[in-house]
């Protein structure tokens, strides 16, 4: 009987050295800190990092407790809150779940909506809380109702509230922009027009090749009255949830709105979409041309003329 218990009690003995080894906390007093995992990183990348940074003993076994805590899926790019009192079932669950902090891109040439789509994806956001973060500026001022949140990766906590998203964005875009505030005085633009016109080239350009010349023709066709015929902003105007980008129609050209830049000269109430550093330079830096008519062929090389009978015979040229 004793040397049953004595078995039992080496056998219990054995199991928690073994835990402890292997399966235990590296360090039962640490704290939570963020643990990242980049996009495009392998669990055999996160492995390697989580041991480096002290929060296994084993990467073997981290790998094959991940991989069956994974059931065929992979860990995902984030934050997570990770600590090294945590023993190894606790941190393999916490890294199969979603991350604590999720990396959120949004490109140049977005409009709101499209981001507050992903947003909502992204975040599982209600319609009252989508709503909310397209209104925080908007109510603000007009001039920030678009064109003010910077395209860029964001890192940012998944019960962060819209608020606080909107804020994140700005703040970025301020710190962005801020170094071509004194090119845009000295231009003599202001902000807000740089950021219409950069929003309008977002939309407008082929490529990042066009876009200092058409906004050299932008600002032309500003100094003469003329309209800017851009058709970016008959798509912002017809824009709607499923297809916030519509292909313009004729017909488009002749709907009364102040975004209709065929009916009214001059620019738009506020930007179309959220302008890149590239769309904002090309704008500060606009190519000296006297054309005021331009077009894109079907290989997407541009063409311009100064005058009407020129756009015409480019288009017969170029397009027929």
């Amino acid at each position: 009987m004793y040397g049953g218990v004595a078995l039992a009690i080496l056998a219990l003995f054995f199991i928690a050295i073994v835990y402890a080894r292997y399966f235990g906390p590296v360090d039962s007093y640490a704290g939570k800190v963020k643990f990242i995992v980049e996009p495009g990183q392998t669990e055999q990348d996160v492995s390697n990092n989580l041991k480096s940074e002290g929060f296994i003993r084993s990467r073997l076994l981290f790998d094959a407790l991940i991989k069956g805590t994974l059931h065929g899926g992979k860990i995902r790019p984030g934050g997570y809150e990770l600590s090294a009192s945590m023993d190894m079932w606790s941190l393999t669950s916490t890294l199969a779940r979603p991350p604590y902090f999720v990396f959120f891109t949004f490109p140049p040439g977005w409009r709101k909506e499209q981001i507050a789509d992903k947003l909502a994806d992204t975040f599982n956001w209600t319609p009252v809380q989508k709503s909310e973060w397209i209104n925080v500026d908007t109510n603000t001022s007009a001039s920030y109702a678009e064109g003010v949140y910077f395209p860029d990766t964001y890192f940012i906590p998944s019960d962060q509230k819209p608020s606080l998203v909107a804020q994140q964005f700005r703040a970025n875009f301020q710190q962005e922009y801020a170094p071509y505030a004194d090119v845009a005085q000295k231009e003599g633009l202001q902000w807000t027009d740089v950021v219409i016109l950069a929003s309008l080239l977002e939309r407008e350009a082929a490529g990042a090749q066009d876009m200092s010349l058409i906004a050299g023709i932008m600002l032309n066709r500003l100094k003469v009255h003329m309209p800017l015929q851009i058709d970016a902003t008959l798509q912002y105007m017809n824009g709607k949830e499923g297809n916030w980008w519509p292909v313009p129609q004729v017909a488009d050209k002749s709907i009364e709105s102040p975004f209709n830049t065929y009916l009214h000269a001059g620019l738009p109430p506020h930007a179309i979409s959220e302008p890149g550093l590239g769309a904002i330079k090309a704008v500060l830096n606009a190519q000296k041309t006297d054309c005021l008519y331009y077009l894109h062929d079907s290989k997407g090389q541009i063409h311009c003329s100064p005058t009407y009978a020129g756009q015409i015979a480019n288009i017969k040229k170029y397009l027929k």
